[in-house]
Formats: structure tokens, C-alpha cells, sequence
């Protein structure tokens, strides 16, 4: 007994002097890690505890039973009682003074682990209410302002490029920008995918979704910024065989074994042809001539391959040929989880047509962790994590499945473990083909978690963040005259940065004060070049009133004339619809664009009805985005702002507060 007693507090012992780092991780109710009463009494307590058993074991040793009790059981009762006392008595009262050097680890640690603090950038702006913007000085970027929302977009895509039920374009869309006629040029882009669940007859017949409907085709590429007359996209890329209507852009392999729809597995190069396409009354086949999948050719690898998918119809079939192959793992981002578990996997894979004509998908993949000392803990990915980092970006070609995984962040010490265990898995970002890295862009689950963050970590004084005096929200915006508000989500622009000349392709979300509207900030991810990785946060000044945009929806709902068309047009058999207002900074002001569309109620097929156009006071309500822009350029306005064109219009009512995600 004396020897296990003795044993029990030697290790009692040894888990108290651990247990000690696990104090930077300590939940407290304005900070994580140790605080003051951990510091100067935890810590203290911790150690005569330690050395309470390492006595208590040798009192042991002795056979001084009560001593020992007394020992122990005393510096246990100390550790229990006295850090809330002390903190209720002393601490609490004096709280923000002797907690400051505390709550600035924390905030700095926050900041350091969710990679706001090393390429975040912060600017002040001060705007002006009477700005004007030259148009022809800033014709790249109003060239690619986008007008489509990816909802309508989509929607109308579904209804136009479909052309079969059985065909689907998985949502969102993907916003990307190419080198269209030597310009550049912002797009939005959807592949074209197979849904066999909407092919009749696949229930019955195994052949058809094994062998014969093995993939998608093709995809619809439109500029965010061209309307036709009827309001609907200007495709670039367009139906089957691929429609390509300019020289800058080429398509060779639109065929999809790999996307984000695939079903599996499926067999090809076999004795049956493959639908390829529908063409007129009849089909199109094709053969599959690529590398992807596996050789199936052989007994052994058709019985496992029977056993693993519980089918005997793959040992049966007389359909395959010395040449088949056998494809699994098709969906993107089911195969990166299965190629690197450990790694958590963006869940927008988006697309990218390569100058050679080939179809490759991207994907971001994140490095997370629990163990970060001082940091807050989010709930993300079925779990909390407090570390997180974009540190790789993957690509897989459509047609054969090659996949390459490159490291964009190698000072992260968690993808370099990773890639010390596995060094043939991973690539330095240079070896990216630069027909790939020219469509790299910052990962948005990533920015999401850092905008987030950023409404209470932007409080980098140790005060203001414990009373909370500055905390923001993301900004909010109403799809329609009665839709409920909800937080803007990040979105992909072509925007300006105050002191550079040229736009760039970013991404971008606005804050608003904590239950206001007026706009506080704006948030920008740079996606171009080697500036890739960069935040850029254009703090706005607290004295001057900048207009949000659930502010300028109220505008747009207050116009007589706007408000008369929007009632007219959401009679029966038709719904208004709005798109997410864009702010997007101009020189020393803010440019905001706001589509509306206009959507049967039996059709959902939206059209670009109207284009609404806001610089400073003036409200610009126009047909077309072009007639829009001659009005900004000319100084009149179609729609004007209020009477008092010097005072700040009343926001829209204040609905409860939705949770920002």
C-alpha cells in the first residue's frame, strides 16, 4: 500500500507540473491564457502543491500517515479556495489595470494566430460626401464592376445552359479573372455537371451510370459586368460542343471526370462508348483517351474492386477491356480529404480554363489546430480550433485527375511538420505552373473566420477591448423591399487601394458600429501576384458619416420613382429581387452598385431589370449600367437624394440581429 500511495503522489506530483502550461489556454470572460490571478496565485499554488506531494511522498516513506494528510490535503484546500477569493477581493475590483499586460497577450495572440497580425495592413480613410469619380480615370475598374449576384446568376444559368435535366451547375459560382482581348477582366463561371439522380432509368440499369454517363461538359464563362438587352449574361463560353466567342479563350478537353457532382465509380475506355454530349436528336459518344483512374483489367483487381464497393456485377460484366480504367475518389474535395485527412479542405473547389484549353480545378486547403497558447477558440470544421492558416493551395485537372498539392505558407510549423512525414505529397508554390498561379486568390473560408475575428480584435488597446467600447459587425443588406436584413458575405471584386493606381482582383467585406448601419471599415484580401495573402483594412473616420448598405437600401426603398417600379413590378407572377450591395472604395470616396432583378414566380430565371448607382449624396437609378455610368459622369442623377441632400439619410428600421456566420 505505502509503495502504491507513494508512487500515486510522485505522479500526482508530475501531472500538477504539467497541468501548469495548460494554463495558456484557460477560459476566462474577456480573454484565454493566464491572467493576473493565475500568474500570482495559481502559479504560486501550483508549486507548493508540487511540493506538498513530493513531501507527502516521502511522509509516506515515514509513516506519517496524518502528516501527510494534513500536508496535502492542505495545499489542495489552498488551491481551491484561495484563487477565487483572491480574485473576488483584489483582482475584481482593480480589474483593468492589473489585467492590461494580460488582455494585450491575448489580443496579439488572437491576432497572430489567424494571420492577423503579420499580413494585415490597416489604413485610415477619410471620405467626402461631395466626391465626384472621373470615369475615364477609372475605366478598368467600373469596366468590371460586378453586376450579377451569384444567386441570379446561377438561376439563370440553370434555366439557359442546362439544356438537359440531367445537367447541373453546382452553386456558387466561381468568380475568377482572365486576360480577355488584352484587357483584364473579371468572370463568373459554372462547369457543367452530370446529375445521374436526374437521369430516368439509372435506378434499373447498372451499365448506364457505370459505364455509359461517366462525366459533365463543358462550362458557361460570362463577364460580371455585360448585360444583354433582355438582361441577361454575355456569355464568353457557352453550350455543347463549347461555344468559345473570343480568340483569348480556348477549350480543348470539356469533358469532366473530376468535379464537385461526380458519382463513382465509373468504368471507361471499355468495350461500351460513353455519352458525351446531346446533340440535336441523337447523341454524341466519345472514348475515354486519358490516364486517369486505374487499370481494371485484371481478376484480382476486379474482385477487390467487387469487395470494396459490394457490387459482383464489376467481376461479371463482359463491358471491360484490357485497356479500362476504374475512376474513384471523382469528387474534389472528397479526394483531397482522402489524399491529406489532417488538413481541412475549402468547400468551393472553383475552376480554371488554361490556356491550353484544359479544364483544372483548385482548392484551398487549411492547417488548424487546438493548441495555440492565449488564443480564442472558434467552433469551425465539427470542432474548435484557435490556429488557423491557408498553407496550401491543390489543383486537379477535370479530364485526368493529375493532382498536385503546393505549399503557399512554409512558415507555418504545422504544414512543414506535415511535410516532413509526407515529402513526396507536397510542392513548393514555385513549381505552380504560371498559367495556374495566375488564378490563385485568397481562400475565403479563411477570410471569413479572420472578418469575424476582426470586428473585436481590431481593439488593439487593452481598455478599449475590455469594456468592449469599439466592438463592429459585418454589414447587412435586405435582398428585397420586405426580406429580412442578413450579414454580407465576402465577395470577390476588382477594387483600388487608396495610394495605388491600378485595380486588382480582391476579396472584400464591410463592417458596420455594433447596431448601426453606417460603415465603419471595409476589409480587402489581395489575390494578385506577390501580393497574394495580403489584408487591407480602410478604417473610416468616426466623425464622418459613411453610408452602409442597409443605408443605401433604404435609400433605394425611400426614391419615390425606385419604390414606384419595385411595387409595380412585385405584383403577382413576378418577385424583385436585390442584389448584395457592393462597396467598392474610389479615390477618396465609395462607389456602391446595387442590381436589381426582376423573376417570375413560376420560372426562376431572374433578368437585370434596373441598375442603382450611389456616389456621396447623389443616387443614380438607371435602365442599363452604361446609362448609369454617363449619369455619373455627367453629374445628373435620374434619382436624387433626399430634400436636405447635406444630412444623413434615416436608416432603414432595425430587425433583430441575425448571427453572422
Amino acid at each position: 500500500f505505502r509503495r502504491v500511495l507513494f508512487r500515486s503522489l510522485i505522479a500526482l506530483a508530475a501531472r500538477f507540473y504539467l497541468a501548469r502550461f495548460e494554463m495558456v489556454w484557460n477560459q476566462h470572460r474577456f480573454m484565454v491564457g493566464v491572467d493576473y490571478t493565475d500568474d500570482h496565485f495559481g502559479l504560486p499554488l501550483y508549486w507548493l502543491v508540487i511540493g506538498a506531494l513530493i513531501v507527502g511522498a516521502a511522509l509516506v516513506i515515514a509513516r506519517r500517515w496524518i502528516a501527510t494528510a494534513v500536508v496535502v490535503g492542505g495545499s489542495l484546500v489552498l488551491m481551491l479556495i484561495v484563487p477565487p477569493i483572491a480574485g473576488a477581493l483584489y483582482v475584481k475590483p482593480n480589474e483593468i489595470s492589473l489585467e492590461r499586460p494580460y488582455i494585450q497577450t491575448h489580443i496579439e495572440a488572437t491576432r497572430a494566430a489567424y494571420g492577423l497580425s503579420t499580413r494585415a495592413r490597416e489604413i485610415e480613410m477619410h471620405t467626402d460626401p461631395n466626391a465626384t469619380i472621373d470615369t475615364s480615370k477609372h475605366k478598368p475598374l467600373l469596366d468590371n464592376v460586378r453586376l450579377w449576384d451569384w444567386k441570379p446568376f446561377h438561376d439563370t444559368v440553370t434555366q439557359m445552359q442546362a439544356l438537359r435535366p440531367y445537367y447541373a451547375f453546382h452553386e456558387p459560382p466561381d468568380v475568377d479573372r482572365y486576360t480577355i482581348d488584352g484587357q483584364y477582366r473579371q468572370v463568373l463561371l459554372s462547369s457543367r455537371e452530370l446529375d445521374i439522380t436526374q437521369l430516368p432509368g439509372t435506378q434499373s440499369s447498372w451499365i448506364n451510370p457505370h459505364f455509359i454517363y461517366t462525366h459533365g461538359y463543358g462550362l458557361v464563362l460570362a463577364e460580371v459586368s455585360k448585360i444583354t438587352p433582355d438582361g441577361q449574361p454575355v456569355y464568353l463560353m457557352q453550350d455543347m460542343p463549347p461555344l468559345v466567342k473570343t480568340p483569348s479563350l480556348k477549350i480543348d478537353r470539356p469533358e469532366l471526370y473530376y468535379g464537385e457532382l461526380q458519382h463513382e465509380p465509373v468504368f471507361v475506355d471499355t468495350a461500351q462508348e460513353e455519352f458525351d454530349y446531346p446533340k440535336g436528336s441523337d447523341n454524341a459518344k466519345t472514348r475515354y483517351a486519358g490516364k486517369g483512374g486505374f487499370p481494371i483489367s485484371s481478376l484480382l483487381m476486379r474482385a477487390a474492386a467487387a469487395l470494396e464497393f459490394g457490387d459482383s456485377n464489376i467481376i461479371l460484366t463482359g463491358y471491360l477491356t484490357d485497356h479500362s480504367r476504374m475512376m474513384i475518389h471523382r469528387r474534389v474535395r472528397e479526394r483531397m480529404q482522402t489524399l491529406a485527412p489532417y488538413l481541412e479542405w475549402d468547400s468551393d473547389p472553383y475552376i480554371v480554363v488554361t490556356p491550353e484549353g484544359r479544364l483544372v480545378w483548385m482548392i484551398d486547403g487549411y492547417t488548424t489546430s487546438d493548441a495555440h497558447p492565449f488564443s480564442r477558440q472558434i467552433e469551425a470544421y465539427g470542432g474548435a480550433i484557435n490556429y488557423m492558416r491557408n498553407s496550401v493551395k491543390a489543383t486537379i485537372d477535370a479530364y485526368d485527375g493529375e493532382t498536385h498539392i503546393y505549399v503557399f505558407d512554409p512558415a507555418d510549423p504545422v504544414i512543414e511538420s506535415y511535410r516532413t512525414l509526407f515529402p513526396s505529397l507536397y510542392e513548393d508554390a514555385a513549381r505552380m505552373p504560371a498559367t495556374l498561379r495566375a488564378h490563385t486568390r485568397y481562400a475565403e473560408e479563411l477570410f471569413s473566420v479572420q472578418a469575424n475575428l476582426y470586428r473585436v480584435y481590431h481593439m488593439r488597446n487593452p481598455q478599449s477591448f475590455y469594456n468592449n467600447e469599439d466592438v463592429w459587425e459585418l454589414a447587412r443588406y435586405s435582398s428585397g423591399q420586405n426580406a429580412e436584413p442578413k450579414p454580407v458575405s465576402p465577395t470577390y471584386v476588382f477594387a483600388t487601394l487608396p495610394g495605388e493606381a491600378k485595380p486588382e482582383f480582391m476579396l472584400m467585406t464591410t463592417f458596420t458600429p455594433l447596431s448601426k448601419e453606417n460603415l465603419i471599415g471595409v476589409m480587402l484580401a489581395r489575390c494578385d501576384g506577390d501580393k497574394l495573402g495580403e489584408v487591407v483594412v480602410l478604417q473610416l473616420s468616426k466623425q464622418e458619416l459613411t453610408l452602409g448598405p442597409m443605408q443605401i437600401n433604404a435609400r433605394i426603398n425611400q426614391d419615390q420613382n425606385i419604390s414606384k417600379d419595385l411595387t409595380l413590378w412585385n405584383q403577382q407572377g413576378s418577385q424583385v429581387l436585390q442584389g448584395q450591395t457592393l462597396v467598392l472604395p474610389v479615390g477618396d470616396t465609395f462607389l456602391y452598385v446595387s442590381p436589381i432583378y426582376l423573376q417570375a414566380t413560376q420560372a426562376r430565371m431572374p433578368q437585370l431589370k434596373k441598375v442603382v448607382l450611389a456616389v456621396g449624396n447623389r443616387l443614380i437609378y438607371a435602365d442599363t449600367y452604361e446609362q448609369a455610368l454617363a449619369q455619373l459622369s455627367g453629374g445628373a442623377a435620374v434619382s436624387t437624394a433626399p430634400p436636405n441632400p447635406g444630412s444623413a439619410p434615416a436608416p432603414a428600421p432595425s430587425p433583430v440581429t441575425q448571427k453572422s456566420s
